[in-house]
């Protein structure tokens, strides 16, 4: 099948997917009513419920999961290691331990600034994890336990602090939960602009991570300035995870499932795999989140729940894969 064709279809699965959050939850309503109040909006309740509590949802869970899978396949493109992830790195317990502390220690500080905070907290989170892996021999496996050591430590922290100034954190427990319950055009307006601005610049650097990708000393004999464009192609991805932690908190292995998946159906070049990244990341929240509705309705499970348990048994399975290697 061609590469714009799997294109085409991660639009498609994507559309039905938002239109299904729309749908279901713990009242359900008929897919051709969705579609007639998306297009005339009135006062009956089943209007009230899409445009004030699933819609913002939705569109939360759809950026957030587009950001996740298009920042682990830039981690693993530019450190061509592909159990490379937002969360295995450390990355998103950074992100949101630095939330965690603007929120304690700067009460008053606008919620805009938490994407920023994010983004320096996942960003030094994710220098420590490639320092230590590259102090003892940075393969595959030893940079996932090194940002699996870091996030753990981090996690540490977070729960010292939550213990130590409980009432000021209270603050941070929405904003960290792994879940978009809740979540309201205000998060939609936090989060967009810097996730759009992301995932364009993510496909206008697209080509620069083939290069990367082929090796260091390959890519500088192609003329690749290979230390800027790495850090670019990093900070990139530090920042479309760190949007993501800022509005539903970490949620792992979507980065990690997401890119192989992508990979799987375009191949490894990422002109078409991070648009299709993007699709499917979104994609697959989604419908996370209408599972994390439905599995005990009415009541909700965390859709960071029901994604480790699909999350888990993949990593184990493609680190054994690389260990034979």
């Amino acid at each position: 099948m061609s590469r714009p064709l799997w294109l085409v279809l991660g639009a498609a699965a994507l559309v039905t997917a938002l239109i299904a959050s729309l749908a279901l939850g713990a009242s359900e309503i008929p897919w051709r009513e969705v579609l007639r109040l998306l297009r005339s909006p009135d006062d009956t309740t089943n209007s009230l419920v899409i445009q004030t509590i699933r819609m913002p949802r939705t569109l939360v869970a759809a950026l957030a999961g587009a950001g996740l899978g298009v920042s682990g396949l830039l981690l693993q493109g530019v450190t061509r290691n592909p159990l490379a992830d937002p969360g295995i790195l450390g990355v998103e317990a950074g992100g949101a331990f630095a939330i965690l502390m603007m929120v304690v220690f700067f009460p008053g500080a606008p919620s805009a600034l938490f994407v920023p905070a994010a983004f320096l907290g996942g960003l030094l989170a994710a220098a420590v994890a490639y320092g230590v892996a590259r102090s003892i021999g940075a393969t595959p496996l030893r940079l996932a336990l090194a940002g699996v050591a870091i996030a753990s430590l981090i996690g540490a922290g977070t729960r010292t602090v939550q213990i130590l100034f409980e009432e000021r954190a209270q603050g941070a427990l929405f904003a960290l939960s792994g879940s978009v319950a809740g979540r309201t055009w205000e998060q939609v307006s936090q989060v967009a602009p810097w996730m759009l601005a992301g995932l364009l610049l993510a496909v206008l650097v697209s080509p620069r991570v083939n290069v990367l990708s082929l090796g260091e000393d390959v890519a500088r004999s192609l003329g690749a300035r290979t230390e800027r464009d790495s850090l670019i192609v990093t900070g990139l991805g530090v920042l479309l995870a760190a949007a993501s932690v800022s509005v539903v908190g970490p949620i792992g292995f979507v980065g990690l499932i997401v890119p192989h998946a992508a990979r799987t159906l375009v191949g490894p070049d990422h002109r078409f795999s991070v648009p299709l990244a993007a699709l499917l990341g979104a994609a697959f929240l989604v419908v996370a989140d209408i599972a994390a509705r439905l599995v005990d309705r009415p009541a909700e499970t965390p859709v960071g729940v029901l994604v480790a348990v699909v999350g888990a048994p993949f990593f184990v399975v493609l680190a054994r894969r690389i260990g034979r290697r």
